[in-house]
């Protein structure tokens, strides 16, 4: 694959993560609650990736038992978790405020992968996740006059929520071990859609789901943000530290911005332009070999 071959996956999933918005509009302005339109990914997602199994990869398509516990990892304590406090803190907290606190992630996930997949913790990776985090913060463009209260518990749901989304990095790592990236993919949104189906009241709008504009927009959100993202960030993740591709996924916000000034209309002022700026130098200054950096100092020296 080479190495700039999972960097590009990464990349062009993060992308794909940031047109998310296009599908969650119009099935809230349909008549969809939050929680319902996860459902509706995740269930969607595993129907085309059940498709895709049975014809191009049967034999990816068993687990051993007792490795399940992986999958209720990124299913269950990033997918549904991650979506639950970031809901949660959304009716607690301004957009914004929520926002940041969910992208948290990489910092988390640098933090967890020292400890648990002993990835080294340099001063690249600190302060590319501290650009990420500015970055993040200037494109969401925080107002505390705008949050109706800084409470506790949607502080708490805020950082939950940018846990939950690290997690998928670290438990999918774990999982990567044994199989391969379709394998995680597909039991990750098995095991997710049987955790919401129990939890949410999604079947009883029957008649509202085979109508033409959800049965489209549900496909639409289930293929581009969903299977293919994920399986393009989990074949990225095979070949890559975690810290590294939970940094490289920051390129998500800023193609959300971009998307939203293209399609919406939306401002883009200085602030975005900075914030989309520090992000992208960011991702580079992480992916630099540290040979960069000594050749660097040698020329210095002689200089």
């Amino acid at each position: 694959m080479g190495k700039l071959g999972p960097i590009i996956l990464i990349a062009i999933s993060a992308i794909m993560w940031g047109t998310i918005a296009i599908f969650v509009r119009k099935l809230a302005s349909l008549g969809f609650t939050p929680m319902e339109i996860v459902t509706i990914r995740v269930v969607t997602a595993v129907f085309l990736l059940g498709i895709i199994g049975l014809l191009k990869y049967p034999g990816q398509m068993r687990i051993r038992l007792r490795d399940s516990k992986y999958f209720i990892g990124t299913g269950i304590f990033s997918i549904v978790l991650f979506n639950w406090c970031y809901f949660s803190s959304i009716n607690q907290l301004s957009l914004s405020f929520a926002v940041i606190l969910l992208y948290t992630a990489p910092a988390f996930v640098v933090i967890l992968s020292y400890l648990f997949l002993k990835e080294s913790m340099d001063a690249m990776k600190i302060i590319s996740v501290m650009g990420t985090l500015i970055g993040c913060i200037l494109i969401a463009g925080i107002n505390i006059k705008e949050t109706p209260s800084m409470n506790l518990i949607g502080i708490l749901t805020g950082l939950g929520a940018g846990f939950g989304y690290a997690l998928y990095t670290i438990f999918g790592k774990f999982a990567l071990a044994k199989y391969r990236p379709f394998t995680v993919t597909f039991y990750t949104f098995l095991v997710a859609s049987i955790a919401l189906l129990l939890f949410t009241d999604l079947f009883e709008k029957g008649s509202m789901l085979i109508r033409e504009e959800v049965i489209l927009y549900g496909i639409g959100l289930g293929l581009f943000p969903t299977v293919l993202a994920y399986l393009f960030y989990t074949k990225g993740l095979e070949k890559m530290d975690s810290s590294k591709a939970s940094i490289i996924a920051t390129v998500e916000p800023v193609a959300a911005t971009l998307l939203s000034v293209f399609l919406y209309k939306e401002d883009f002022g200085i602030l975005e332009f900075i914030g989309t700026t520090i992000i992208l130098f960011s991702v580079i200054l992480i992916n630099l070999p540290k040979t960069f950096f000594k050749i660097n100092n040698k020329k210095r020296l002689q200089f």
